[in-house]
């Protein structure tokens, strides 16, 4: 399957999305051009952002317009983090949504929600020992 995997959100304004990671991942972008900025998640992970008007020259009229979804959530992106609520409290100062503050879920993770500016589901988590053995 290769190294690595690239995961792309369609966003409204590449700009400000980017803006947005870079504060809320407290990251900088590997690569940052027009039509695309990926940041590097760490495990071979990259987390692309691309214009929406990008993927639809791209892939043409037989693409549904991801444009027609805008806010509403299409996508999750659930990261872990060593220090959940300071990865959180970033996401939300950089300007996403709180869903769900910090709390121990059902599956044994210790994760927070927030919505990106483009509506896509951000979560930061730490996994609970007895899953990962960690």
């Amino acid at each position: 399957m290769g190294d690595s995997a690239h995961f792309i959100l369609y966003v409204a304004d590449q700009r400000a999305s980017a803006d947005f990671y870079v504060r809320a991942l407290d990251s900088r972008p590997r690569l940052d051009v027009p039509g695309m900025t990926e940041f590097a998640l760490g495990g071979g992970a990259v987390l692309g952002l691309m214009p929406v008007a990008g993927i639809r020259r791209l892939l043409g009229e037989r693409l549904p317009d991801p444009a027609r979804a805008a806010g509403v959530p299409r996508a999750e992106i659930y990261l872990h983090v060593d220090d959940v609520a300071a990865a959180h409290a970033r996401a939300l100062a950089a300007g996403a949504v709180e869903l769900s503050a910090p709390a121990m879920r059902d599956w044994g993770d210790f994760a927070a929600y927030s919505l990106d500016p483009d509506g896509h589901v951000l979560a930061f988590a730490r996994p609970s020992r007895a899953v990962t053995g960690r």
